[in-house]
C-alpha cells in the first residue's frame, strides 16, 4: 500500500472514531436528560405525632395525594406530640436527605423555626400544616381556622348550657399555638354570653391525661356544667373521668377534630359533640402545595380548610364520609 493510501485510511479510521464518540456523548446526554425527566419529586411530610386517629387520617390524605400527583411522600412524626426535639430531628433528616420540599405541622413553632431556615439554606421550600408559625419565609400555611373554629366550640356550649353555666378547658401542651387559639376563641365566646370558666389545664392532647386531669377537676369543683376539650382525645379521656365519678350534673362534653373515635362517642349517645376540622385535607391539600412550590409554581399564602359541629344529629352523615375516606 502507497504512503498516501496509507494516510488516508488512518485519516478514515480517526474521523469514525470521532464520530463515534460524539454519537456516544449524545446518548449518554439524552440518557441523562431522560432520567432527570423522570426523576419523582419527593415530598417530606412531617406531623406532630402518629400516634392518634387524627394524625392518621392526616397521613392518609397526604399519602393520596402523592399518589395521585405522582410524586414520593415520606410521612413521619415523633412517638408523642411532646417530642418536641425528636419532630426537628425527623425535620433536619429530611433536609439531609435532599427531599424536594417539606409540609411540616410544627409541635412548638419557635423550636422548628432555626431547622425550617436550614431547609431554606438548603433551597427546600416549607409548607406549613395544622399549625402556622412566624416565619416569612414559608410558602403556605394549610389548615383549620384554630380561632374560629374554637368559637364555634364556644358558641355550641353556650347554646347549649346557657349564661350562668361552669366550664372547664383541657387543652393540649403549652407552647402550642394551634390549642392556645382554639382556647382562646371557646373563652371569648362563653365569657361574653355569661360562661364562667372555672379552670384551664394542659392535658397534652393525650387521652389517658384527659382522664387524670379531668379526675382531679372534678374533685375540686363541686359543680361542672360543661367540658371544652380542644382536641377529641383529651375528650374521650374527660368522658372517662365523668362516667367513673357518676357526675349527672356535667351535661356537655365537646372535643375538637372530628376523630373516629369521637363520632363513635357522639353516635353512642356519650361525647356531645366535635369541633370537626378536616385532617384528611390538611394532609391532602399539604402535599399539593408542597409539589407546587417544589416546581415553581405560584401558591396560595393561606388555605383554610374549615370547620363543622358534629353532633347526634349528623353523625351518621360524617361517619359515612370518614368511611369513605379510610376505605373501611
Amino acid at each position: 500500500m502507497s504512503r498516501k493510501l496509507l494516510r488516508s485510511a488512518s485519516l478514515l479510521i480517526v474521523v469514525s472514531l470521532v464520530f463515534a464518540l460524539l454519537a456516544g456523548c449524545s446518548t449518554s446526554n439524552e440518557q441523562t436528560v431522560d432520567q432527570e425527566a423522570d426523576e419523582v419529586l419527593k415530598i417530606g411530610v412531617v406531623v406532630k405525632a402518629l400516634n392518634s386517629d387524627y394524625w392518621k387520617i392526616v397521613e392518609a390524605g397526604a399519602l393520596q395525594a402523592g399518589k395521585d400527583l405522582g410524586v414520593e411522600v415520606t410521612v413521619l412524626g415523633p412517638s408523642a406530640e411532646t417530642k418536641v426535639a425528636e419532630q426537628v430531628a425527623m425535620i433536619e433528616d429530611q433536609i439531609t436527605k435532599g427531599v424536594d420540599a417539606l409540609a411540616i405541622a410544627p409541635s412548638q413553632p419557635s423550636s422548628a423555626i432555626p431547622t425550617f431556615e436550614r431547609a431554606k439554606e438548603a433551597g427546600i421550600p416549607v409548607v406549613l400544616i395544622d399549625t402556622d408559625a412566624d416565619w416569612d419565609s414559608k410558602v403556605s400555611f394549610v389548615g383549620t381556622g384554630n380561632y374560629a373554629g374554637g368559637k364555634q366550640g364556644g358558641q355550641y356550649i353556650l347554646d347549649k348550657l346557657g349564661e350562668g353555666a361552669k366550664v372547664v378547658i383541657l387543652r393540649g401542651a403549652m407552647g402550642d399555638p394551634t390549642h392556645d387559639e382554639r382556647a382562646n376563641g371557646a373563652i371569648e365566646v362563653m365569657k361574653a354570653g355569661g360562661i364562667e370558666i372555672l379552670d384551664i389545664q394542659p392535658a397534652n392532647s393525650d387521652r389517658g391525661m384527659g382522664m387524670s386531669v379531668m379526675e382531679n377537676l372534678l374533685q375540686a369543683h363541686p359543680q361542672i356544667d360543661g367540658v371544652f376539650a380542644t382536641n377529641d382525645e383529651m375528650a374521650l379521656g374527660a368522658i372517662r373521668a365523668i362516667q367513673g365519678a357518676k357526675r349527672d350534673d356535667v351535661k356537655v362534653v365537646v372535643g375538637f377534630d372530628g376523630s373516629p373515635d369521637a363520632l363513635k362517642s357522639i353516635a353512642a349517645g356519650e361525647l356531645t359533640a366535635s369541633v370537626a376540622q378536616s385532617p384528611y385535607n390538611i394532609g391532602y391539600m399539604g402535599v399539593e402545595a408542597a409539589v407546587k412550590a417544589a416546581k415553581g409554581e405560584k401558591v396560595d399564602k393561606r388555605i383554610d380548610t374549615g370547620t363543622e359541629i358534629i353532633d347526634k344529629a349528623n353523625v351518621e352523615e360524617a361517619q359515612a364520609k370518614l368511611d369513605e375516606i379510610l376505605g373501611n
